[in-house]
């Protein structure tokens, strides 16, 4: 069965399209944690391909991804009759639903509480590496930290201070927020607000397609940058009116259930 035409979704996809920087394995894992996170949850390879082909990609390009993804341990696949079913191995669920909170978060947390962490230079600098792959913490140099929340007890090789007021720097500002980020964000708001509302007669497998590409740009922003209160932001981060319009599109494009995606994928 073939996808009815759309004049709608096709400007769409290519408002929301990013060709340049599309990396097709990093579309697989957003498409699965947006549709199909749950245990239990699969997607025919049907359906796979008729949600990713409108952005441009080949079906030979899904497959390589796929390999690459079963090898990395992300996805396992299985024949079902003359098809074949892909869903998260119990790895992907938990990466994927360790980022989750921050993807689909509606308003970026505000933190009350601040530490300090600063490693001697050689010493304590593998703890604090360490320290620095959590996600309530940032880097402020290459032996300094800034972490949510109260001082932790654990970490007798780091000195740690709690914060009760910050004064943040430009410089440190232009860290945290880099130029390549702000653009890249700024360039999604700008896609965004050049989207009319949906159409009524948008297919599921249409749907997943927008969804996919919208949580994927999102996702590129939001998980590489931290997530902290306005007084971090320079001047020009557009974070929170991007967030609003992602999230304003996702509300009128329900999450399609995944049977009626893949009985049209037959």
């Amino acid at each position: 069965m073939n996808e009815q035409h759309n004049p709608w979704f096709d400007a769409t996809v290519q408002q929301l399209n990013d060709p340049q920087n599309q990396r097709v394995w990093s579309v697989i894992v957003s498409l699965f944690g947006d549709l199909a996170q749950d245990k239990g949850a699969q997607i025919s390879g049907g359906a796979l391909t008729r949600i990713i082909t409108p952005m441009g990609i080949k079906p030979e390009a899904i497959r390589v991804a796929l390999h690459r993804l079963r090898k990395d341990g992300w996805i396992e696949s299985e024949r079902a009759g003359r098809a074949s079913v892909h869903y998260l191995t119990e790895y992907g669920r938990k990466q994927s639903a360790a980022v989750t909170p921050r993807i689909y978060e509606r308003r970026a947390a505000v933190p009350g509480e601040w530490h300090l962490l600063i490693a001697e230079d050689g010493a304590g600098q593998a703890t604090l590496d360490e320290v620095l792959m959590l996600p309530s913490y940032v880097a402020v140099n290459r032996t300094t930290a800034l972490g949510r929340g109260p001082v932790p007890q654990n970490l007798d090789d780091l000195l740690a201070a709690g914060v009760s007021s910050i004064a943040v720097p430009d410089w440190l500002k232009s860290r945290l927020f880099p130029d390549h980020l702000c653009e890249a964000c700024a360039t999604l708001q700008r896609d965004l607000q050049q989207i009319s509302a949906p159409p009524a007669v948008l297919t599921p497998v249409q749907t997943g397609t927008l969804r996919t590409l919208i949580v994927h740009r999102w996702r590129r922003v939001v998980l590489r940058h931290p997530d902290l209160p306005s007084g971090f932001h320079p001047v020009d981060w557009t974070g929170e009116s991007c967030r609003a319009l992602v999230f304003a599109l996702l509300d009128q494009l329900p999450r399609p259930d995944l049977a009626a995606l893949d009985s049209l994928s037959e």
